[in-house]
């Protein structure tokens, strides 16, 4: 296990949709171990397989104390009701945050690393971080789901953070 370094904005592994894992490996359980590992940790709620270089559909997740993982997760239910505008950040976009519109409860199923079904499902946080993750797999990032003049102040915000970086 290891903890493992975040790729951040501009790294194209977080622009590129990830894989399917079609089989359970060493290298697919080693992989959910440093998920497991990299997210537990303060302030960290949840953390996609391309976040930390692995093009897998994979993630973890550290609400209130609850970690666990899901492999090959899929959306099947976002209800058409949204949260309350709430400012929303990202391990790969570092120290911004922004409000981002999520849906008021979603559902994500896939399996663990036996291939028992694992289903997540809540709401406020847990629909935030369910479409957050699985956005994260298709090759999105929050900034993408901003409100036009929200996403303009981001991008300039982000490309002067990485311009003092």
């Amino acid at each position: 296990m290891a903890m493992r370094e975040i790729r951040v904005t501009g790294d194209p592994v977080l622009r590129t949709p990830c894989a399917p894992i079609t089989e359970i490996d060493e290298h697919v359980r080693g992989l959910v171990e440093d998920l497991l590992e990299t997210v537990d940790y303060e302030g960290r709620a949840g953390l996609a397989a391309n976040q930390i270089g692995v093009s897998l559909r994979a993630f973890s997740w550290n609400i209130d104390g609850d970690i666990g993982y899901i492999l090959n997760p899929v959306i099947t239910e976002n209800s058409d009701e949204f949260q309350e505008l709430g400012e929303e950040g990202c391990l790969s976009v570092p120290g911004l945050w922004y409000p981002c519109q999520r849906p008021a409860y979603a559902k994500a199923e896939g399996t663990d690393l036996d291939g028992n079904p694992v289903v997540i499902d809540g709401e406020e946080i847990w629909a935030r971080l369910i479409n957050h993750e699985v956005d994260h797999l298709n090759g999105k990032l929050y900034l993408d789901r901003l409100e036009k003049g929200v996403r303009k102040q981001a991008m300039r915000e982000l490309r002067e953070s990485l311009e003092q970086a």
